[in-house]
């Protein structure tokens, strides 16, 4: 989402770090681009503005003119104002009630809710453990209802019965119905999925403070689309004067969005975004830090997030078995090709390493296109092999080379490659163990990183 604001913060920076001093005048110029670099990426211009201004006056004191690196005191001034400008503290979601903790989901049609519901439920029940209950109140489309169900059917979370044969036609008694069900059945979180309405529809937001009024929700959070830009920033206001919103779930950040919702909802609203999504899956959904925000914007990489990421897919016990077979030298393309799943588990190449600091510079003038399909390519060999191949690469004779390269759709020269590399890696890998997981996890991701 913040790729492009990234690239064109870095360019000004570069520039302002080559000045041995810093002058008001080039810390003007700076401001200026950084200004333009804002609202081309879509940010309210009132955010803007006083965004910048509160930039200024910290730059232009005396403390960073003097410094003896005044490029990297800029720098982290605009990383402490953008952490404030995205929210400042991680905000959570408020669970503090007698159950069922009623949630009620509002927004645009299309801003992805009853998507958002599911994952939003998920997240409660892998993450935090609570036992969630799908509440479908879209009584003017069928299809949501239905659309929800499959949700909780794939996740194996519970799912009120709402009827889809036209008989419930009042949201209202449904959701009231719902809570109820929750109740008696003894789950702990009701989410309310609501239809999806603009907040200039009179009719429809009145139908919507009555589902609140019925329900009194503890938390009412919006589901806002990225894509939207500064556009959602409108949709929020017009739905926080009617409801009273409690927090942002902000969707489709993995497209081209240009950042500009982002970075203007806490301003405006005042509420704060408390999860993105990330993806069409399920577990595509992430918990808001605006600190990571910042971070990444600026290039300096998110590790944390990275962390959390990798000890998903990894647990201690897979760690020390593995560690185990590369001090005795019995890494086989079976368990390579394990690696290579859980990493695929993590997310694309692409975004792997733009949360490592510097990161973004790493992949200038990398063809991550490339690098990405070369790693698919490599899948293809190892799956192209039988179970003794796998286990026993040195069996891999003429025949059985090219027979893996027609499977694989691939040239035996390709095949030789890969065995090659693999051979130089389990080597590699085997005097990194000698030094701990965490070098070899980093070595492991430097060399899939490359192709």
């Amino acid at each position: 989402m913040f790729e492009s604001l990234g690239e064109k913060l870095d360019a000004v920076f570069r520039r302002l770090r080559g000045h041995g001093k810093l002058t008001e005048k080039n810390v003007e110029e700076a401001l200026r681009e950084v200004r333009l670099a804002l609202l081309e990426a879509d940010v309210n211009f009132r955010v803007v503005r006083d965004f910048i201004e509160r930039i200024k006056g910290q730059v232009l004191g005396q403390e960073v003119l003097a410094s003896l690196s005044p490029g990297q005191q800029v720098i982290k001034i605009v990383h402490q104002e953008l952490v404030e400008l995205l929210g400042g503290q991680r905000s959570e979601l408020n669970l503090a009630a007698p159950p069922p903790v009623v949630i009620l989901l509002a927004g645009l049609n299309g801003s992805g809710k009853t998507t958002s519901a599911g994952k939003l439920a998920r997240y409660l029940k892998s993450e935090l453990q609570r036992s969630p209950y799908l509440i479908p109140a879209d009584t003017y489309r069928p299809a949501a209802i239905d659309q929800l169900r499959i949700i909780a059917t794939d996740i194996g979370v519970a799912v009120h019965p709402t009827p889809t044969d036209g008989s419930a036609t009042d949201p209202v008694a449904v959701a009231t119905a719902g809570i109820d069900a929750a109740r008696r059945q003894g789950y702990d979180v009701a989410i309310i999925d609501t239809a999806g309405r603009l907040q200039i529809d009179e009719e429809l937001m009145v139908e919507l403070e009555r589902i609140k009024a019925a329900t009194s929700p503890h938390q009412v959070l919006l589901v806002a689309d990225a894509m939207t830009g500064q556009e959602a920033v409108n949709v929020a206001a017009g739905f926080h004067s009617r409801l009273s919103l409690d927090g942002v779930i902000l969707t489709k950040v993995e497209g081209d969005a240009r950042g500009g919702a982002a970075l203007s909802l806490r301003a405006v609203t005042g509420k704060p975004i408390l999860f993105i999504g990330v993806g069409e899956k399920p577990d595509a959904f992430e918990a808001f830090y605006p600190d990571r925000a910042a971070s990444r914007i600026l290039g300096m990489g998110d590790v944390l997030s990275l962390i959390e990421k990798a000890e998903k897919v990894y647990d201690q016990k897979q760690a020390e078995i593995l560690e185990k077979k590369l001090r005795k030298n019995q890494f086989t393309l079976e368990d390579f090709y394990d690696q290579m799943r859980m990493l695929k588990k993590m997310g694309s190449m692409t975004d792997l390493i733009a949360m490592l600091p510097g990161g973004k510079k790493l992949m200038q003038g990398a063809d991550m296109t490339a690098a990405e399909k070369e790693f698919k390519h490599i899948e293809a060999i190892i799956c192209s092999m039988t179970k003794d191949e796998r286990r026993k690469p040195e069996i891999l004779n003429g025949g059985r080379r090219r027979r893996i390269a027609l499977g694989s759709g691939t040239s035996v020269a390709e095949v030789n490659r890969f065995l090659k590399q693999y051979l130089e890696a389990k080597k590699m890998m085997r005097k990194i163990s000698q030094g701990g997981m965490g070098k070899m996890g980093r070595s492991l991701s430097s060399m899939w990183g490359n192709g």
